[in-house]
């Protein structure tokens, strides 16, 4: 890896692992998927009009406005109005070893132990998270589990059109999932107007931060990171975003640093450093062997 996109993965990182406190300041006072549907509107607005998808990559774009826009970004804000930014933070990285599935079930990838053993370490620290009293509500550590899902689910549909401009994809999907978020918010949600009326100003600055730090800045450099190289170099810098977001949700927001926290997410991450330096080991030797 170059160390230019060493740098740009870097940044990337640090911005996600301040997202977490910051998407937690501005929920508790604007409701998620309205919060959600705002970020996308804003997003929308300084981006769609200049990046525009032919007819062709618009159905991938209309794709990924359902599974990154609403599955994963819907999930993660409503995980995070009942979950903690440290929870939150741990739990969002069962997308990796969901990736493992998903490669298993689409592309008829071997599991091997190594990775089996990873994905039972990552889980079942997941599950002494989820254990853990002052966590999280049921609802939204299942949103979360929901969230990292269409994470992983959303890097296969992205890697499979690494020709569709990084501002495209962030654009248009942002346009596409804001009707889909708006609608549930009016469906499930209530107070939203008034919320978002009266939030406060640390609220709209932590929209500030989501809109161009994490929408804008941290993704367009993402996807431009998975579409350049391969998915195994670029998402193992994503084990750093965890890291920043407990230490972040501990130290700014006072979250109590609990055993729960300690056992879980150690198990949490390091099983899912496991499946990485399997999943490198393994594209290593895909390269120089092409037909193992």
């Amino acid at each position: 890896m170059k160390l230019s996109d060493l740098l740009q993965a870097l940044a990337v990182v640090i911005i996600w692992g301040f997202n977490f406190v910051v998407i937690k300041v501005a929920v508790t006072e604007i409701p998620p998927l309205a919060l959600t549907a705002l970020r996308f509107a804003w997003v929308a607005l300084l981006i769609a009009p200049f990046f525009r998808p032919t007819r062709a990559q618009f159905g991938s774009i209309a794709a990924l406005a359902l599974v990154l826009g609403f599955g994963h970004f819907g999930m993660l804000f409503i995980g995070l109005r009942g979950a903690d930014a440290a929870t939150t933070a741990l739990m969002i990285q069962l997308g990796i070893p969901f990736s493992v599935i998903l490669s298993t079930l689409l592309f008829a990838d071997s599991l091997g132990k190594v990775r089996i053993l990873g994905m039972a370490m990552a889980f079942s620290g997941a599950a002494l998270l989820a254990g853990e009293p002052e966590g999280g509500t049921p609802l939204a550590l299942l949103s979360l589990l929901v969230s990292a899902f269409c994470w992983a689910w959303a890097n296969v549909l992205i890697k499979r059109r690494s020709d569709i401009h990084p501002l495209t994809i962030i654009g248009w999907m942002s346009l596409l999932a804001m009707p889909i978020l708006i609608v549930a918010s009016a469906l499930f949600e209530s107070g939203q107007l008034t919320a978002i009326q009266t939030a406060s100003g640390n609220a709209w600055a932590a929209l500030g931060y989501i809109v161009i730090g994490s929408s804008i800045i941290a993704y367009y450099l993402w996807y431009r990171l998975i579409a350049r190289l391969s998915i195994n170099k670029v998402v193992p810098f994503s084990l750093l975003a965890p890291l920043l977001g407990v230490a972040a949700g501990i130290l700014i927001l006072d979250e109590a640093f609990t055993l729960y926290k300690a056992i879980g997410g150690t198990m949490t991450i390091a099983g899912v450093a496991l499946i990485e330096i399997r999943q490198a080991r393994l594209r290593k030797l895909k390269v120089l062997a092409p037909d193992i």
